[in-house]
């Protein structure tokens, strides 16, 4: 029995190495808590990006500290604690920390879970007839009325703050008032990306501030090529049309004859004979 899983395991570690040599990235997620269907309807979504196993940590460990020919793939396992799940693929490390952000669902909290930000249950009905429900509201701080004939909220209440572990009682008021106040999903704690080693605080991008960063720095690139007249194929056109308005201006100001400016020349003309008659008429009532 015992040689026989000695052999299984060395083929587990085999078939880890053959992995770990095949794909360019390795990430590691954390599995507390994830709940059993929500990981299968995971693989389910990312079976088109990624390959997911679970492998036991030492299995893991000894499976990376065989594969020699991949630069320093040693370092994950510093990361080697605790549930993991290894998620093999080729795609990019943002692309895979961005959907497996995606894929996280509310659900209803459980005693000792901790929210990734504050729970706030809102005011209105409950649609529970007065009761026990009161007396339980009222134990988690949530003030209370009764109001034709059912129990209501009488406030925006915060029950909970970020990183607050979940009692029991309150997680017994959140599910009778079916309020998913947590996340569930897999989230990554490391990714080996063909070399480089990169933390889940370096995976996280805030898209929108990145969105508004770049969209600064073309308008200010933009701006800069104008007043350089500094020809681009995203410019072109706006020096073509400050160009011909700055040529049309000096023509029109050193009244230069020509076809596209005869109508304008004699509107001009036209204006200040206008200004200067109305001058003498005013210098002969005045006089």
């Amino acid at each position: 029995m015992q040689r026989q899983a000695l052999l299984e395991k060395s083929r587990e570690v085999e078939g880890v190495k053959s992995l770990l040599k095949q794909y360019k990235l390795i990430g590691v997620a954390n599995l507390h808590k994830v709940r059993a269907a929500q990981l299968q309807e995971l693989k389910k979504k990312l079976e088109k990006d990624a390959y997911l196993r679970v492998v036991k940590n030492t299995l893991m460990e000894k499976a990376v500290s065989e594969c020699k020919d991949r630069p320093n793939i040693e370092k994950l396992s510093g990361f080697l604690e605790g549930a993991n799940i290894f998620l093999f693929t080729h795609i990019n490390p943002f692309k895979l920390a961005s959907l497996l952000e995606k894929s996280k669902v509310k659900m209803v909290a459980k005693a000792g879970d901790t929210p990734s930000q504050g729970i706030i249950v809102p005011a209105g009905n409950t649609g529970q007839p007065p009761g026990p429900i009161i007396s339980q509201l009222n134990a988690v701080g949530i003030p209370t009325r009764i109001e034709s004939g059912s129990v209501w909220i009488n406030r925006d209440t915060v029950v909970a703050k970020k990183g607050e572990v979940i009692s029991e009682r309150l997680a017994a008021v959140l599910s009778k008032l079916g309020v998913k106040s947590v996340e569930a999903g897999l989230s990554l704690k490391v990714v080996y990306d063909d070399g480089l080693i990169m933390t889940e605080d370096q995976l996280r991008l805030n898209l929108e501030e990145f969105e508004k960063t770049i969209g600064e720095a073309y308008a200010y690139a933009l701006n800069l090529s104008l007043n350089a007249s500094y020809p681009t194929a995203e410019n072109i056109s706006m020096l073509i049309q400050i160009s011909h308005r700055e040529a049309y201006n000096l023509a029109l100001n050193a009244s230069v004859i020509s076809p596209g400016l005869i109508i304008d020349l004699i509107r001009k003309a036209y204006t200040e004979a206008l200004f200067l008659s109305s001058k003498v008429q005013l210098e002969k009532e005045t006089s």
